[in-house]
């Protein structure tokens, strides 16, 4: 076991007054945490890490309470996110029609793996257990958007269809 200290990340530099905003609409409310935090990932795309101490200062709440809700809720995300989020299930009906050959896919063109996020930010990608569209098997989404019966050459298409959207 290494007695060196752990590596101390960047502090972030962000504009907190919509934090504020999102904690002063709930500060009343019993039960304020869950609409808070989600409120402040809808307006930042995640939760960082200067606004859980503000909402642990404003609530009256410790940081390990809010770090307990941020990861055991797989909706909060913790680092910054593509625009375009990716999905490609790999549930039982999917993976038996390829699935595992359209992540590869994925893989290589966009150049990140599983729960990565593109430098740029333009493209985050997750595999899924189920998206509840076996009949469409294999299948992958970006945002609310739903590709079924997927191929190596649809790939080329969302890939090159998402990379000319703005940002």
């Amino acid at each position: 076991m290494s007695n060196a200290p752990a590596e101390q990340l960047p502090e972030e530099e962000i504009d907190l007054a919509a934090a504020n905003e999102i904690i002063d609409k709930y500060l009343t409310l019993p039960g304020n945490l869950m609409p808070v935090l989600q409120g402040i990932q809808d307006e930042y795309g995640y939760v960082p890490k200067p606004t859980i101490d503000l909402v642990a200062e404003r609530l009256n709440v410790y940081p390990s309470q809010i770090y307990g809700v941020l990861t055991f809720y797989a909706q909060f995300h913790l680092k910054p996110r593509g625009r375009f989020i990716i999905r490609v299930c790999v549930g039982t009906a999917c993976h038996v029609s390829g699935a595992p050959r359209i992540v590869e896919t994925f893989f290589e063109k966009v150049g990140i793996g599983h729960a990565e996020t593109t430098p740029d930010l333009r493209f985050t990608f997750e595999k899924v257990a189920c998206l509840g569209a076996c009949g469409m098997a294999p299948l992958a989404m970006v945002n609310d958007d739903t590709f079924g019966k997927m191929t190596v050459q649809k790939v080329d298409d969302i890939i090159a269809e998402y990379s000319q959207r703005p940002m």
